[in-house]
């Protein structure tokens, strides 16, 4: 099967939402009169950002998730993506899980693969997103003010519980329903389109969360120039696999760690004024989306992540991933 021919078999759909799609040197998209075209791209390299042996449907499915986890955090609606694929070989069988999963992600929103470029290497993907969000309506990073909230939408730290267990880092081992439920995080997370649509005009900022809830939150804090407190109970209430701490046998640090530094969870995290803690609430039951209240944004600089009774915590490693640190 040459380059066009498995462009054709596996990636190639008839447009219904844009003006022009796969098979010219550029696609073609209709933007509604007046709204901003947002734009969001992601890499994902087999041995940095996953396992060999990763299920190509569920790989398929997050290489679109976290562009949608991009746009969902800027409060934009999809539009259309492009697919750029490095392959070390054209392996049908893959090639027709990958296909799969990335495409009924793109169903379930309602978007569509209109170009994108494919070339013999090793295996790579890169994906940009497309979408459009009312001028002014965007949610920024840059926006945040002392007395703020802070919150989270679904679950932080189960994805990282994953990895450290496929790293075996985790002993005893996990249960298998742990094990099979964490890994479902790591491997399918959930954008969360239809929440940051719904939070337009409510989040004072938001990103999303994908190197690991204190490090990105510092995106936040630096571009807004504030400072923050964490409720560390709060926050890990948000983590599922809780649910069986007594069965488990973690740390508290490595609780802990997991939750404020594990990164791949592609959760919103954003900012509120108090006064709208209903509207919020209201916004997360619009989007069928549960959304914890974590702690407070504060003048000054830094993070200060709390206990119980309200004490520091001393500062563990708890730095989000970098590539190059």
């Amino acid at each position: 099967m040459g380059e066009f021919d498995l462009i054709a078999h596996y990636f190639t759909r008839p447009v219904r939402r844009a003006a022009l799609g796969v098979g010219d040197d550029c696609a073609l998209l209709r933007i509604e009169p007046g709204m901003q075209l947002a734009v969001s791209s992601d890499m994902l390299v087999a041995g940095r950002h996953f396992f060999d042996d990763v299920n190509p449907v569920h790989l398929g499915h997050k290489s679109l998730a976290v562009n949608l986890s991009d746009l969902a955090a800027s409060g934009a609606r999809p539009l259309a993506f492009t697919l750029a694929l490095s392959l070390p070989a054209v392996d049908e069988p893959w090639l027709k899980g990958f296909a799969q999963g990335l495409l009924a992600l793109a169903d379930a929103h309602d978007i569509e693969l209109v170009g994108g470029d494919t070339t013999h290497g090793p295996l790579n993907i890169c994906i940009t997103a497309f979408g459009e969000v009312p001028p002014g309506k965007a949610l920024l990073r840059s926006g945040a003010l002392p007395g703020d909230d802070i919150w989270v939408s679904g679950t932080l730290g189960d994805a990282r519980l994953a990895l450290d267990a496929a790293l075996g880092k985790i002993d005893p081992p996990l249960p298998p329903e742990v094990l099979d439920a964490a890994r479902e995080r790591l491997e399918c997370p959930t954008p969360r389109v239809a929440l940051g649509m719904a939070l337009r005009g409510i989040a004072s900022s938001a990103l999303d969360l994908s190197d690991g809830l204190l490090g990105d939150l510092t995106h936040i804090l630096e571009q807004s120039q504030v400072g923050a407190q964490i409720d560390a109970d709060a926050a890990l209430q948000t983590m599922a696999a809780r649910a069986f701490a007594p069965a488990l046998r973690l740390a508290d640090t490595q609780w802990l760690e997991c939750v404020l530094a594990g990164g791949d969870d592609y959760e919103l995290a954003f900012t509120a004024p108090a006064a709208l803690r209903v509207a919020v609430q209201d916004a997360a039951c619009s989007a069928s989306t549960r959304v914890t209240r974590i702690g407070s944004i504060t003048a000054g600089h830094g993070i200060r992540v709390l206990d119980a009774n309200g004490r520091a915590l001393p500062r563990q490693r708890w730095d989000s991933f970098d590539h190059f640190a």
